[in-house]
């Protein structure tokens, strides 16, 4: 089934941050983000996406490997629909992922053709894809053999040295995904530059023109709710992707509470839980991880930048909640 023909428009989503959007912070984000809709049910974001994750991984790794990934395709009832996020340029390994993925029970597939880190890149995978249109089709249609039954969808970028959006949005609508999200910038251009919000309008055109069902998702600066809901009223495209926004702020997609008005109790509490369940569910990944979201968290009031400091020097969840309760019962 395509539950993204069933959402209201603009789709307000999650974005696949990489030690970011963990299995953690999602239950936070779902939990701290959880409000009453206009049509009556429950939710924060619109959908949730994991971290990406390796397909090679999964199919190739040694027991102990395949086990920390499968560990960032953890999910909860709460996070749905929520889509598994893969890269890949193998299509074997594509397809036989794809298929964990419809066994695990997520709602849809995505598959990663934007990511501009070195590492990923030197598989064929993230931004390199825009360079190999080829195999990118490939892969779109191995994922697609895996889960026949889900849908599937591909986040890129305008482009790789240059904007290609005219070139390379045609070759992605041609195998028919769900939906594109279109991160406004270049892979040279990084996050360097503001976004490009012209050329997701322009996204939208092509889309159109191709008489394409694809829906075309935004992503890049939207920084609230009510700025990712201009941003798709401006371009007319059907939803918006938020990341960076995300860091630190759990509440970011309720309509009426964010880091800004919520209670310096209730965001140190928040903090402590988020770190409790970050030991919890990853217990191989590297406490530092954890260290990303404080200076979001630790921010905009009196002593936070020495606070800051001293939980960054802090390895357990225990040592960090002893530090923020002495904070607050000496700020009275």
């Amino acid at each position: 089934m395509n539950f993204w023909k069933e959402l209201p428009r603009p789709i307000l989503v999650l974005a696949p941050l990489a030690d970011v959007t963990d299995a953690a912070f999602r239950r936070m984000i779902a939990k701290y983000s959880c409000h009453t809709r206009a049509d009556g049910t429950e939710g924060g974001p619109d959908v949730f996406w994991t971290e990406f994750v390796s397909a090679d991984g999964l199919c190739r790794a040694t027991p102990e490997g395949r086990e920390k990934l499968m560990a960032d395709l953890k999910y909860t009832e709460e996070e749905r629909p929520i889509v598994a996020q893969l890269f890949s340029s193998n299509e074997e390994y594509m397809e036989q992922a794809a298929a964990l993925c419809a066994d695990l029970g997520f709602d849809g597939i995505d598959i990663n053709m934007g990511c501009p880190d070195k590492g990923i890149e030197k598989q064929g995978c993230g931004s390199a894809m825009i360079k190999n249109p080829e195999k990118a089709a490939a892969i779109i249609r191995a994922a697609k053999r895996g889960a026949p039954d889900l849908p599937v969808s591909v986040k890129t970028r305008l482009g790789y040295n240059k904007d290609e959006l005219e070139e390379w949005l045609p070759l992605l609508l041609a195998e028919k995904p769900a939906v594109v999200t279109i991160h406004a910038r270049t892979r040279k251009e990084m996050s360097k530059v503001p976004a490009h919000w012209e050329r997701v309008a322009r996204a939208v055109e092509i889309r159109d023109a191709l008489k394409s069902e694809t829906l075309i998702l935004g992503n890049g600066d939207a920084l609230s709710l009510e700025d990712a809901e201009q941003k798709a009223s401006a371009t007319g495209a059907d939803g918006v992707m938020l990341g960076r926004a995300i860091f630190g702020n759990p509440w970011l997609f309720h309509p009426e509470k964010d880091i800004s008005n919520v209670s310096l109790e209730e965001r140190f509490t928040a903090l402590i839980e988020h770190t409790k369940l970050f030991e919890e569910l990853l217990p191989h990944k590297s406490f530092a991880v954890m260290k990303k979201h404080y200076k979001a968290y630790i921010n905009g009031f009196d002593g936070a930048h020495d606070l800051r400091a001293v939980l960054m020097e802090q390895d357990n969840s225990e040592k960090m909640a002893d530090i923020l309760n002495t904070f607050l019962e000496e700020n009275k």
